[in-house]
């Protein structure tokens, strides 16, 4: 299904009324009685070295130690846990304008996401666009959106052959970032061209942003992959590690990403058939997100304040830094206006929730009848 959200679809602005005016409000003050920035501060920037030391210290050990087998397959499983921290503390935020008040520095920041093989630009389509303004709309938000053997919305035909989707799903979930790396950017770059979402590239030529993926990926196989073999690491054990790195980035990413949005609390609602959705945009990301874990201090440092993304999808450029003070006043606001706020107490109940959806989902012939 082929859609220009920009032109087919469209919340009801009617419902903007006094809750985000009052919740946007109440959250400039804060910052400006605290005299803080919205963007990073010292124990970001400490943050963002934090984690290109775990991706990249673990790297040069293997290229210059050449340990023994069982210690260089977990110095390659460490470069997993730093890539997907990357990912998720410090390009994020860049890419969302949140790291600095420069588009300079957002820009320099935002592109380590090459670092970990994917392209800026498709990113933030999907992501900043699709994802962030259409979150749960099925054929909008490409993160539900139903994956061969995996079913993530109940607006999508049930499917034979899906029942044990909740128990297979993990070894999908963890090849999502070598999928990224091989072949996402390249159908994504397409189908963009083709809805014609990719006018933001604005007057660069399409031909010069595919090569500029090619050439990202290029380099991320020279230095990855090319660099280990220059230095004689015994092929079997960079193959080995190289994928344990992906399965590893992977099923955190994805896990954390699909805590927050596909779960049993959250609901998916469809536009009528004029494109309207009967929900003001603010309070359609309020009923389509969920925290989780706010109280786990080492989870909130390591995901970058994704398990506050309820904070983040109503605030995306303010650094995430800041979600834990924010929050309560989300939180009050929200009770204040009978909007509901999500979220689960621990991380291992958002994912309980989300493989219970999963098997709800894998049903036949009622799963879309058993989720609203």
């Amino acid at each position: 299904m082929t859609i220009n959200p920009k032109t087919q679809v469209k919340f009801n602005q009617s419902g903007k009324t006094a809750f985000f005016q009052t919740l946007k409000s109440r959250i400039d003050k804060h910052f400006v009685e605290a005299g803080h920035s919205k963007h990073a501060n010292a124990a970001m920037v400490f943050k963002t070295f934090s984690m290109f030391f775990i991706y990249l210290a673990p790297f040069v050990a293997l290229l210059f130690l050449q340990p023994f087998w069982p210690l260089a397959l977990l110095l390659w499983i460490i470069m997993g846990i730093g890539l997907a921290g990357i990912g998720m503390s410090v390009m994020h935020d860049a890419n969302h304008g949140a790291y600095s008040s420069s588009k300079t520095i957002n820009k320099i920041v935002g592109h380590t996401l090459n670092m970990v093989g994917g392209s800026v630009s498709n990113w933030k389509i999907q992501h900043n666009i699709l994802h962030h303004t259409y979150t749960n709309i099925t054929h909008l938000d490409e993160d539900i959106a139903d994956k061969g053997v995996l079913r993530f919305s109940p607006h999508t035909p049930p499917r034979k052959g899906l029942r044990f989707q909740y128990l297979y799903a993990c070894a999908f979930y963890a090849i999502m970032t070598l999928y990224w790396l091989v072949a996402k950017d390249f159908v994504q770059f397409v189908k963009y061209r083709k809805s014609g979402m990719n006018q933001g590239y604005g007057s660069q030529n399409p031909g010069l942003v595919l090569l500029k993926i090619i050439g990202d990926k290029l380099l991320y196989y020279a230095v990855f992959i090319g660099i280990p073999l220059y230095f004689q690491m015994p092929v079997w054990i960079l193959v080995t590690g190289f994928l344990l790195m992906h399965f590893t980035a992977g099923i955190i990413l994805t896990l954390v990403f699909q805590i927050a949005h596909s779960v049993e609390e959250t609901v998916h609602p469809l536009p009528d058939e004029h494109g309207n959705i009967d929900n003001a945009w603010a309070i359609h990301q309020m009923e389509t997100t969920m925290n989780f874990a706010t109280k786990n201090r080492f989870l909130t440092w390591y995901l970058g304040g994704l398990n506050f993304q309820v904070e983040h999808h109503l605030f995306p450029s303010i650094c995430h830094i800041h979600y834990p003070a924010i929050a309560p006043i989300v939180k009050q606001t929200a009770q204040e206006f009978g909007i509901p706020y999500l979220e689960k107490k621990t991380f291992a109940e958002g994912i309980a929730s989300h493989f219970r959806l999963l098997q709800k989902l894998g049903k036949l012939p009622d799963a879309s009848e058993a989720i609203a």
